[in-house]
């Protein structure tokens, strides 16, 4: 590199010696002569300029642009990968979130479903229990009627007995007793029937 600024310096030197020899004799207007030597040296100037450019800078800005656009092209790979990757987060967190509501809907509906089968059971039990309870106090009742009727036909009896011997004047057995206890049983179930 150091040889090509020296080429370009030697003939930069010879160049500026080359105008200023012939600037000696340039008057107000430059001859046709004088002119060509100017643009011959701007040509060779340029060349030179151009053909270090070429050789050692162009290759370089070159790499570096084709490396630029490497890692350009690379990075928009990889936010289209992200991009997809996340998408696919997305639809999968969709997905996830849809299965746990259609789930949870189905543990509230089963929920509903068990306390209504619950009540229901209960009502059920509620009901049969009371109408156990209605029976068992009828049946009470039936029977303590009876029995109540019962012991007021004994003493119905034990009383007519008692007021019949008074009446009669003689003492009442056991037999007429029984006798006469029958007779008004049969006669106040023919009373209230």
């Amino acid at each position: 590199m150091s040889r090509i600024h020296g080429l370009i310096s030697v003939a930069a030197m010879s160049l500026i010696a080359a105008s200023a020899h012939a600037a000696d004799d340039v008057g107000a207007i430059p001859t046709v002569k004088q002119g060509m030597m100017t643009g011959i040296t701007a040509v060779i100037v340029f060349a030179i300029a151009a053909a270090f450019l070429g050789g050692f800078v162009w290759p370089k800005l070159t790499v570096a642009l084709d490396e630029r656009a490497s890692k350009i092209r690379n990075e928009i790979e990889a936010a289209e990968e992200a991009r997809r990757q996340a998408k696919e987060a997305l639809d999968e967190y969709e997905r996830n979130l849809a299965e746990a509501r259609a789930e949870a809907q189905k543990m509230l509906e089963d929920t509903r479903a068990q306390q209504n089968e619950l009540a229901a059971e209960l009502k059920s039990k509620a009901d049969a229990e009371l109408a156990a309870m209605r029976e068992k106090a009828t049946a009470e009742i039936e029977a303590a009627k009876k029995q109540a009727l019962s012991e007021i036909y004994s003493e119905s009896v034990n009383l007519a007995s008692v007021m019949a011997g008074k009446i009669l004047q003689r003492e009442v057995t056991v037999d007429d007793q029984q006798r006469l206890m029958d007779e008004s049983l049969a006669e106040m179930k023919a009373v209230s029937a």
